[in-house]
């Protein structure tokens, strides 16, 4: 017996053929992989920080939307949001997560997980600070990149003693919310001014309103300069603080040229935004299958000094040409 199908039957089998298949072979494909952001800071003021990580993924062959997905946690300077935030990534399940920012954004993702990889960034020393045993052989599940910016501090003083040789007092502002990333680069400040005969006030600011305080009292204190100790919220407010150096007419040194774009004065310190990339980098490897307690902490070695010129000129400052052949680079 012949069976006849009609054209509307046949076109209505062809269009059902067409659809099932793309879903039955994804349903064969294998999952895409997924990598926690997890960062202190907030979205707005990081796109380039969050740009170079993805940089670093795309270096190891990885692609965002492509052949890997990326959960993103944002604190925005808010500490006590971190663990949270990590936890949420650990329920989540994702491949590894990118610890990134300060040592709080280490610890809350190392105390969520002992099993997921995690690839850190911080400027500290990660063996003082208990994030891995050994540079070259971490063991546990973490490992990243170092700039070790709070031995920069004697450098600092060195470079802003040189502008101001007639000054005879500095001042330091931290956040005392995260004070593990800066002890140790405040006691290199205070030794290194003690040598050149130099006091040094250590200011404190955890908020934007305490920003303006702490800016305002540079002047009170007779402080011939200010250092900016890193920090995300200094990052994330750090046109505020620009403006308001100025306002009160107070020389200051950054830790990174993010500053000296908005109007700051002078930055040096490690390049931080190559270490996000480096953290990409790493993460994407231990998606390929390596281990990180395989993976020696990087040290980054890259160091960048940075004078915005226009500023100096609104603060009535000569550059000397001593500081101006240092440079990286000048903003005019």
């Amino acid at each position: 017996m012949t069976v006849t199908i009609g054209r509307r039957e046949l076109l209505a089998a062809l269009v059902g053929a067409a659809v099932a298949w793309p879903l039955a072979a994804r349903a064969q494909q294998p999952a895409m992989p997924v990598v926690g952001f997890l960062t202190d800071a907030s979205p707005e003021a990081n796109a380039d920080l969050s740009a170079a990580f993805r940089k670093g993924l795309n270096e190891a062959g990885f692609t965002e939307g492509r052949n890997v997905a990326i959960e993103y946690r944002w604190a925005s300077a808010q500490f006590d949001r971190l663990p949270g935030l990590a936890a949420d990534l650990v329920r989540r399940q994702v491949a590894v997560i990118a610890a990134t920012g300060s040592v709080p954004t280490v610890l809350a993702a190392k105390e969520a997980t002992a099993t997921i990889p995690i690839v850190f960034n911080a400027g500290v020393d990660p063996v003082k600070a208990g994030l891995v045993v050994a540079l070259n052989k971490p063991g546990g599940n973490l490992t990243g990149i170092t700039s070790i910016n709070n031995q920069l501090g004697s450098k600092w003083v060195g470079l802003m003693h040189e502008l101001l040789p007639n000054a005879t007092r500095f001042a330091v502002l931290i956040n005392p919310e995260v004070r593990m990333n800066t002890v140790d680069m405040v006691t290199d400040v205070q030794a290194a001014a003690a040598a050149v005969g130099l006091q040094v006030e250590v200011l404190s600011a955890s908020t934007s309103s305490e920003l303006e305080t702490a800016l305002a009292s540079v002047v009170q204190k007779q402080a011939g300069a200010l250092m900016i100790t890193p920090d995300p919220l200094f990052l994330d407010r750090r046109a505020q603080i620009a403006i308001l150096a100025l306002y009160h007419e107070v020389p200051a040194i950054y830790v990174n040229r993010a500053f000296p774009e908005v109007g700051g004065l002078m930055s040096y310190g490690s390049d931080w935004t190559d270490t996000f990339r480096q953290v990409g980098v790493y993460c994407g490897r231990i998606l390929k299958g390596e281990k990180p307690a395989d993976l020696p902490v990087q040290q980054q070695t890259k160091f960048h000094f940075v004078i915005n010129l226009k500023t100096a000129k609104a603060l009535r400052l000569q550059i000397p040409p001593t500081l101006l052949a240092l440079t990286d680079e000048v903003i005019e």
